[in-house]
């Protein structure tokens, strides 16, 4: 039996060691209501990972909804209220930054967030 104690979500392989990067991820609503269209970049603030040719991909979402499932895709924790600080201000004033969402490479990749 192992003597490293483990919890219930790294026994069911919830947890994950993958690599995570640094960085923000911006959006910028355009138009308003309904029909708003939600434009989501990723930026690398790693300088290692700023080559040249890496410039940041961006993802858009047709409503508000969409943007929620992106952000929930890429595993944005809704529960921080610097998240929901930056939600409301896409509302109001069109757009917002998302601060250190140490996104792993891997969803980034994934979504064309960033190339591999």
């Amino acid at each position: 039996m192992s003597s490293t104690p483990t919890s219930p979500a790294a026994d069911a392989g919830l947890v994950q060691d993958k690599p995570k990067t640094r960085g923000f991820l911006n959006i910028v609503r355009h138009g308003a209501g309904p029909f708003a269209m939600y434009v989501a970049t990723y930026h690398h603030l790693d300088r290692s990972l700023n080559q040249a040719g890496s410039d940041p991909h961006s993802m858009v979402a047709e409503g508000a909804q969409p943007l929620i499932e992106l952000l929930e895709e890429l595993g944005v924790d809704f529960r921080l209220p610097e998240v929901r600080g930056a939600l409301q201000d896409i509302l109001r004033f069109g757009s917002a930054n998302i601060t250190n969402p140490w996104f792993s490479e891997e969803k980034l990749t994934r979504k064309g967030l960033i190339n591999s």
